[in-house]
């Protein structure tokens, strides 16, 4: 199980690494138009370095097999988790309520919108189960007898 914890956290990563793309893309500072991200960059970051250290720990207890290193991933995921359900409380306001303005007969979203709004909901919600996955497996595991 100690494996497919590995393989869900990785997972994990690589949807966020690409909302990340997209946020770093879309957050154009120089951009007069463009409205503020309501994601804190210390919490962006924050987050990402908690999940490549958590990540090594975790690979760490694959290969020595010491379940402190197990257990310190956990507490590590805690704060990931910490942080990654911050930056989800901060865009479900982006996501439900767009800037729109009227064109003609059509109403379409405006691209002065915050960053965040341009996250496809699809890993946003791929992104959570996966995290979500990944603690659950890891607490099992860590509980379980040895790195199997």
């Amino acid at each position: 199980m100690a494996f497919v914890v590995l393989i869900t956290w990785s997972a994990a990563v690589l949807a966020g690494l690409y909302m990340l793309a997209v946020w770093l893309i879309e957050n154009d500072v120089t951009a007069g138009g463009a409205a503020a991200s309501r994601l804190p960059a210390p919490v962006v970051f924050g987050h990402l370095t908690l999940a490549a250290c958590g990540l090594a720990l975790w690979v760490t207890y694959l290969v020595v097999g010491l379940k402190g290193f197990a257990w310190a991933a956990i507490g590590v995921l805690g704060g990931i988790a910490v942080l990654g359900f911050t930056m989800f409380a901060r865009w479900i306001p982006v996501y439900r309520e767009p800037e729109t303005r009227a064109t003609g007969q059509l109403s379409v979203a405006s691209h002065s919108g915050p960053a965040e709004g341009n996250f496809p909901v699809a890993v946003v919600a791929a992104h959570g189960l996966l995290a979500v996955t990944t603690l659950v497996l890891a607490i099992l595991a860590a509980l379980g007898p040895g790195v199997a």
